[in-house]
């Protein structure tokens, strides 16, 4: 049995990204051990690189967890950075676009969280299964309701994850039982935040829905919070769907566009992430740019909800090239596997005549989206002094993708297999703050 001050050793190949590959020789972006050692310790990674040299300069007993072989590949965990936790009860759900889904399944579904104990139980639910999909990391949406951030960061911090969430604003169109008022979300995001950012390893996200469901004054105060807690985050929507962007511009006709209405009301720039961003506009792009704001790249839900195609290539590589982050939007995207996400990543970039390399995609889902929140001190990579947050890959996790590996020849298409064919079951075990919270089987 591991006694409390005994450190625990993961063995085996593992893979992180130390550079960015969309800009950078891909060669140089990645370090693959094939037989590595990682300490963790307090929560940390003590120690990473060759286990004979690493395991040679430890000389107390250690906790070893055995991940040597052929099948088995460890890597940093997977960061989500736009998923709705309250839509876990109506993912998959069928037949409508943005405005109308919206209206059909998701208020429908958000108002039952004014009961704290549903909020616990969906919480406890969509946590298990964003572990056991390898996430150790996600920009959370949470409901309107103060108790449905409670029962999110209860239930992160029993885990020990570190999780970015908010509170939802949204004081009009929108179900009486799911609006607040501009005075109202300014108090209760505030409670919200003295209460729980950077408390632990949790992390607060002032979450004005998107512009059409606040009014001037909403937007107003909360980019006033904003002024007040400048790290915290800030997270909303941004041209998704286009009947979306036709009804922002009526909202807002002295608004230059949907994002200069966030510009305006200090609701952009660092930590400020923005899902979708599909139908940009030049200045928009240069704006984001300019301010370093956030895009989030959402594959699965802009082909599930039929908003449009992402332009990856303009995003990361272009003049305009903003901090770029790859996410789920469960419930409007269909699956809470990353390795999942990355795949119709790359079929949306592929009908964009851009090709999604495998390093490209999981840097995107590691260090990039660390870096682009401003965390890469703290996670993403496996390196020493950074907390604990790691994954096992099980790289023959059916017999389909068992077979097909046969024919694989270098790390890079081994990863590029996963990705394309691999889903939850790939995840052998995950771990975060240093403690295995979920084993397949």
């Amino acid at each position: 049995m591991q006694t409390a001050s005994q450190k625990t050793v993961l063995r085996g190949s593992y893979i992180t990204f130390t550079g960015n590959p969309f800009v950078e020789d891909t060669a140089s972006c990645f370090r693959h051990e094939s037989d590595g050692a990682i300490i963790l310790s307090d929560g940390k990674i003590e120690a990473a690189g060759n286990a004979d040299i690493v395991l040679a300069n430890l000389s107390e007993e250690y906790d070893l967890h055995d991940y040597r072989g052929t099948d088995k590949l460890i890597m940093p965990g997977f960061i989500d950075t736009h998923v709705h936790y309250p839509q876990t009860q109506v993912i998959g759900a069928y037949g409508a676009q943005l405005l109308d889904w919206l209206n059909k399944y998701t208020f429908p579904a958000e108002g039952a969280f004014v009961d704290k104990k549903h909020a616990d139980k969906v919480a406890e639910v969509f946590l298990s299964e964003l572990t056991k999909a390898g996430t150790t990391t996600a920009a959370i949406y949470c409901t309107v309701h103060p108790q449905s951030v409670d029962a999110f960061f209860e239930a992160s911090e029993e885990l020990g994850t570190r999780m970015i969430a908010g509170k939802v604003c949204m004081d009009r169109h929108a179900p009486d039982f799911l609006t607040d008022t501009p005075q109202s979300a300014y108090d209760d995001s505030k409670a919200l935040i003295e209460k729980w950012h950077d408390k632990g390893r949790n992390l607060y996200a002032i979450t004005p829905r998107f512009a059409p469901t606040s009014t001037h004054e909403q937007l107003e105060a909360l980019g006033a919070l904003r002024s007040e807690f400048q790290d915290v985050y800030v997270q909303s929507h941004l041209s998704e769907n286009m009947k979306e962007i036709e009804w922002v511009k009526s909202l807002f006709p002295e608004r230059d566009g949907y994002l200069d209405i966030y510009d305006h009301y200090n609701l952009t720039g660092a930590k400020s992430i923005y899902g979708h961003c599909i139908h940009m506009e030049d200045r928009e792009w240069a704006s984001m740019k300019e301010r370093g704001t956030i895009a989030a790249f959402c594959p699965t839900s802009n082909l599930y909800i039929g908003s449009g195609l992402f332009d990856l290539e303009r995003a990361t590589l272009g003049k305009e090239a903003v901090p770029t982050t790859i996410a789920s939007d469960v419930g409007g995207g269909t699956s809470l596997s990353m390795l999942q996400t990355m795949q119709e990543g790359y079929k949306i970039a592929q009908m964009k005549h851009f090709s999604l390399s495998a390093i490209r995609a999981y840097y995107l889902a590691t260090r990039g989206g660390a870096e682009a929140l401003g965390l890469s001190d703290q996670i993403g990579s496996i390196e020493t002094g950074l907390e604990a947050d790691l994954i096992v890959m099980d790289l023959k996790s059916t017999p389909l993708i068992d077979f097909r590996m046969e024919n694989v020849d270098s790390i890079e298409d081994a990863l590029f297999v996963q990705m394309i064919m691999g889903d939850d079951r790939a995840i052998q075990a995950t771990y975060a703050n240093g403690k295995k919270i979920y084993q397949k089987g």
